[in-house]
């Protein structure tokens, strides 16, 4: 972001404390002043400014220098004292409430200070201001310079309002500085942070010069908007460029690969991040161990966290959250109980962790002694996500009814992630009362959530109830609801492969299905029976188990069989919950063909080794 050059700024930038010193006499230089005012002399004047530019280092010498002002009688309304208060207070991360009292009294303010106003409302907790006051320099007919859009913009990607920006852009653009590099690469910031990664793209692509902040905000738009494959094809761009990455490159790279499951380049990320210094920045550092969870390489994920020099509760968080998704649970449990013994303070973040451990290893009991602990002990107020917690952890035990009674008494309202939680649980049970209970309030909440409907069918199908499972496709299609395709994705020489349910249009097709009947005939010796029961049709059997075979990440597997050496490990990411088929059959395939399979499926890791899996079939 552009800084005003004309302007030394303090070397302190640390919050401002509000309280006087005692010894010092208590002056609020906003009150309504008892000196009268005056012309000051020009020296008064000049030696305020000075003050300011070189003794304003906190916010109670700032009030100092502002009433000595006031009592030599330079007056507010005084243009030039007044930008460099404003100035002073923003560079400090001043109250704005005190910014905005000296600006409103200033007499024609120039854009230096304008400017300044809307930089410090983008850069604080409430940056809505910064929008209203962007309208009343239009109202003032005071012309905008290079420096104003960048600051809106800022504050515009905070807000996440999209429309608001598009506006911006099209006045930037009217006003002649839509070819500006700061206003272009806050433009891409904008749009991604609005989740607009395309449209970030595009205003990208149009840039005549790129420098690397363009480059990070591009790659994190589409990082973190559900784009990895897009983020990754960029990176490769910005390499052939020759533009070095930073730790901000790194974490986007890094966030992409996590969400591909692309180890392989994770692991290569790694290696450029020793060669160049990188592993030192904390925010790479922790990114990197993410990486490594969510590819399933727990121990890797660990040896970073050993690595980690300062480590803050955000690396405590990541392994224990990493632990517990990998079937680690306990493990998770005894990080949390070491970060307690560095006396380190547990987040809201950390209980997420530690209920999730407890819910994904069957620890009733132990969750809800948790779950005491961060109200009574740590002073936390639960989130919906806490609650949401604790209804899983009943489920996923069984106790589908005590999680319906626990979310009737809940002190905060049921989401839809709630009752979607409990029907998943009553589909897994059986319960079938409960299930439609569910779903009732899921179609008040959230009626489009094409998730729910699966479940509904799954549960009817469970019951053949092959009518009702008939109904419930009859509502998805007259409601226009389209079911989230299930699909795999596997890692191999640089390229990540995906692969749908039935999927031929690979080149190696021909091969791939060889191996999946080969598959079935040795899983078939192994005394392997499909598990036909949630097939949502009204089918023949040897229909039903065709349909079972040709799942996404049977596919996948057998494309890596066919592609990998013996014995080496496969790794797979699939974007819905694996069925109970698939988990028996990759058991077995695990054992047969003797390798160690990594699945990741919607909530949890599955590491299958020698005919079993580390979920203890418990997911």
């Amino acid at each position: 972001m552009p800084t005003f050059s004309s302007h030394p700024t303090p070397s302190s930038t640390a919050p401002l404390s509000h309280q006087n010193p005692t010894n010092h006499f208590s002056y609020s230089p906003l009150s309504t002043p008892t000196i009268p005012q005056q012309n000051p002399k020009p020296n008064i004047l000049q030696k305020c400014i000075a003050l300011l530019l070189t003794c304003a280092s906190s916010n109670y010498k700032l009030r100092q220098i502002h009433a000595f002002s006031i009592k030599h009688g330079v007056p507010l309304t005084n243009p030039d004292i007044g930008k460099n208060l404003i100035f002073q207070l923003v560079s400090l991360s001043g109250p704005m409430s005190y910014a905005d009292k000296i600006f409103t009294q200033i007499l024609n303010p120039n854009i230096f200070t304008w400017n300044t106003m809307i930089r410090g409302y983008a850069e604080s907790e409430n940056p809505s201001p910064a929008v209203e006051i962007h309208h009343k320099m239009h109202l003032n007919s005071v012309e905008p310079d290079t420096h104003t859009y960048p600051f809106l913009l800022k504050a515009i990607a905070k807000l996440m309002d999209v429309r608001e920006g598009e506006m911006v852009h099209s006045i930037a653009v009217k006003n002649g500085f839509g070819s500006s590099v700061f206003v272009q690469n806050t433009l891409v910031h904008m749009y991604a942070a609005c989740g607009h990664a395309e449209s970030a793209h595009k205003v990208f692509e149009l840039m005549p010069e790129r420098n690397l902040v363009g480059w990070n905000s591009v790659i994190n738009g589409f990082a973190l908007n559900g784009m990895p494959n897009e983020a990754l094809t960029l990176y490769k761009e910005m390499g052939l460029e020759g533009v070095e990455p930073d730790g901000f490159t790194m974490v986007s790279l890094l966030t992409a690969c996590a969400e591909l499951g692309a180890l392989a380049l994770g692991r290569r990320t790694h290696v450029h991040m020793l060669k160049v210094g990188l592993n030192k920045n904390s925010h790479a550092s922790n990114a990197l161990l993410d990486l490594y969870a969510k590819c399933g390489s727990i121990r890797e994920a660990q040896k970073v966290f050993d690595e980690i020099g300062e480590r803050c509760v955000v690396s405590w968080n990541s392994l224990i959250v990493g632990l517990a998704v990998n079937g680690f649970g306990k493990e998770a449990i005894e990080l949390f109980k070491e970060l307690e013994r560095e006396r380190l303070v547990p987040t809201e973040i950390t209980f997420i962790g530690v209920l999730y451990a407890c819910s994904h290893c069957g620890m009733v009991d132990q969750g809800f002694a948790y779950f005491k602990r961060m109200k009574d002990e740590f002073g936390i107020v639960p989130r919906i996500e806490h609650y949401g917690c604790i209804v899983d952890l009943l489920g996923r035990a069984g106790l589908v009814k005590k999680a319906y009674e626990y979310i009737q008494n809940m002190p905060l309202k049921p989401n839809a992630v709630v009752w979607r939680t409990l029907l998943g649980a009553c589909t897994i049970h059986g319960q079938l009362a409960l299930g439609e209970v569910a779903r009732a309030q899921l179609m008040r909440l959230d009626p489009k959530h094409s998730g729910d409907y699966v479940l509904l069918s799954n549960l009817y199908a469970s019951e053949r109830r092959w009518m009702d499972v008939q109904n419930v496709r009859r509502t998805m299609l007259e409601e226009g609801v389209k079911k989230t395709p299930g699909y795999s994705l596997v890692e191999l020489g640089n390229h990540v492969y995906e692969f749908v349910m039935g999927d031929r249009s690979h080149s190696q097709s021909e091969d791939i299905y060889a191996m999946l009947g080969e598959i079935t005939k040795k899983l078939k010796l192994e005394g392997y029976a499909p598990h036909t029961a949630n097939v949502l049709a009204d089918i023949e059997e040897e229909e039903k188990e065709t349909a079972l075979s040709y799942h996404s990440e049977k596919i996948a597997i057998a494309f890596m069989l066919v592609n990998t050496p013996p014995k080496s490990p496969i790794r797979v990411v699939k974007n819905l919950r694996v069925c109970a088929d698939c988990h028996l059959a990759i058991k077995l395939i695990s054992k047969v063909f003797d390798r160690e399979i990594v699945v990741r499926d919607r909530s949890r890791f599955h590491h299958f080794k020698d005919g079993s899996c580390s979920c203890r079939d418990y997911w």
